[in-house]
């Protein structure tokens, strides 16, 4: 469910064709722009005022943006793009059918799982839209997080640490199977230390302990 306040609600449908226009599509990505989206509401605009907040930030405001497709698939650059060119902050919910996912861009793309829609949730939880903004990265981009994380970790820190953690994991399937292929003694010798040594980094990092 997302959870936002009434006064938040704007549910403004955007042209498709003035949406694309102003943004510096390549001629295949607004082809795919074109073939693969259906319907583009503005559902929420978070603001100072909507949400009656009393502390500034520097983030002004917060869309979510609705964009209906017409298959479960849309390119990730359209998005990085739509989000690089809109001077507040947004968040999609995209939806097909009666499955859903949530994406946002901070610094890069990230997206929940594709889910049935009813699962989709979100909260808006903070005394300013930078908290606001924070906490939306949170569910969306740490949903899945896996360490220990110390208390006072900033956002981008947890989001480094759980980028580390996924290289990790990714290094060590890959040294292991080398590791099981190797014939030569010393080379499989050295692809054991390896693997121990991302090893104990992980299980560092997921304890916390780093």
């Amino acid at each position: 469910m997302i959870d936002f306040p009434a006064a938040t609600a704007v549910h403004r449908k955007m042209p498709k064709e003035a949406f694309y226009k102003h943004l510096p599509l390549t001629k295949p990505l607004k082809d795919k722009f074109v073939s693969d989206v259906d319907r583009i509401y503005v559902e929420n605009s978070l603001t100072r005022e909507t949400l009656n907040l009393t502390s500034d930030s520097e983030v002004e405001e917060i869309l979510l943006v609705s964009i209906a497709l017409k298959k479960q698939e849309i390119d990730a650059k359209i998005l990085e793009i739509i989000a690089k060119q809109n001077p507040h902050k947004l968040v999609f919910r995209l939806t097909f059918e009666d499955r859903g996912q949530l994406a946002l861009y901070h610094g890069k793309l990230y997206r929940t799982a594709w889910m049935p829609s009813e699962g989709l949730a979100l909260s808006a939880k903070g005394y300013s839209l930078a908290e606001i903004w924070d906490g939306l990265i949170e569910q969306i981009a740490l949903h899945e997080e896996r360490a220990e994380v110390p208390a006072g970790r900033s956002i981008d820190e947890r989001l480094a640490l759980q980028e580390r953690i996924v290289k990790l994991e990714k290094l060590i399937a890959k040294t292991e199977a080398a590791a099981w292929k190797e014939q030569q003694p010393k080379k499989r010798f050295e692809l054991y230390y390896k693997l121990q040594k991302y090893q104990k980094e992980l299980e560092e990092l997921n304890d916390g302990r780093k």
